[in-house]
């Protein structure tokens, strides 16, 4: 028999809580800063310390069904912790290791900047690393039960392990130096590649693929080079539109589509123009091409469809919101 979350709040608090604590209900504390500290062994339902700016351990025998520890200067979580449903460390950015074999439904590790590693003997439903960028690799042995991957923006992972041979959905979104994927992986869901290092998936053609999120065909992936101004032009879906311009590239497609010049002039860079091109259901695309002075390469900035003057979308890039006090003598 427990007591309730509110009488055990009260005793951790007051520092006279015991251990081996079983408390009903979901013990809060976000936000808390005199807690320090909590009970060895404490079981409750749902444990809430995000945002505590003193904690900096959790406590040996923890058993929960869900922990959410997120922004808080944990270094490490116990070897003897129990979560059954969701531990949840997003913004740890202390965080450096976890305990070998853990075992949880629900792992996220959003932006825990420090992490190089995940534990061996890793066995969850759900892996949530994205933003990890010190992850230089998964564990050699470990387990996803068919659930989503999420490894957004590791952009030092550079292999998939063996093992990660089943999930539901795989986000690879920014992982620039991944370049294939196990042959044995099969994704029953999606697969999100857009800025990865993937050219190809020759043996994971029936995939459905993602690009920050919209559908797109594997065309619009591994041959952007395929990819028309009019065929641009004539996609009705505004997302699915922006991907296409994205994998065109801004400079390719105003050239193709003969864009409107809404202003030009030259400053002491070179020359530049203001162009503009209607897209139906959808702000115009308005972009300042100018010449860069040290390489003598065109570019193509786009900007807010708001701009009426070059002079006003170079100074709106340069951080300028009064184009009157951008006044550079000289560009390099």
């Amino acid at each position: 028999m427990g007591i309730s979350a509110a009488e055990a709040k009260r005793l951790i608090l007051s520092g006279q809580a015991p251990e081996h604590l079983v408390v009903q209900g979901v013990l809060e504390f976000q936000g808390e800063k005199q807690l320090r500290s909590l009970p060895a062994f404490l079981t409750c339902d749902t444990l809430d310390v995000r945002e505590c700016p003193n904690l900096h351990r959790l406590p040996d025998g923890l058993s929960a069904g869900t922990v959410l520890a997120g922004y808080t200067h944990l270094q490490s979580v116990p070897d003897t912790i129990k979560v059954k449903f969701k531990l949840d460390l997003e913004g740890c950015t202390s965080l450096i290791s976890l305990p070998e074999s853990l075992k949880v439904g629900s792992l996220i590790l959003r932006d825990c900047v420090s992490l190089r590693q995940l534990p061996e003997g890793l066995d969850v439903y759900f892996l949530d690393v994205s933003g990890c960028s010190a992850l230089e690799h998964l564990p050699e042995q470990a387990r996803v039960q068919g659930g989503h991957v999420v490894l957004r923006g590791c952009t030092r992972l550079k292999s998939l392990p063996s093992w990660l041979n089943r999930v539901a959905r795989l986000d690879l979104r920014g992982c620039e130096h991944l370049h294939t994927l196990p042959e044995t992986l099969k994704v029953s869901g999606w697969i999100d590649l857009a800025d990865s290092g993937i050219t190809s998936l020759p043996h994971h053609g029936q995939v459905p693929l993602r690009w920050k999120g919209v559908p797109i065909e594997p065309r619009i992936a591994f041959d952007p080079a395929s990819i028309t101004g009019q065929e641009i032009l004539e996609t009705d879906n505004a997302e699915l539109r922006r991907v296409k311009l994205e994998r065109m590239g801004y400079e390719n497609f105003l050239a193709e589509v003969d864009a409107q010049i809404l202003d030009q002039d030259q400053d002491a860079g070179g020359p530049r123009k203001l162009l503009k091109v209607p897209l139906p259901d959808d702000e115009d695309l308005v972009a300042l091409w100018v010449i860069c002075p040290s390489t003598d390469r065109n570019y193509v900035i786009r900007v807010p469809p708001k701009m009426k003057t070059a002079h006003q979308a170079a100074a709106w890039i340069a951080g300028f919101d009064d184009p009157k006090l951008y006044q550079p003598v000289m560009e390099t």
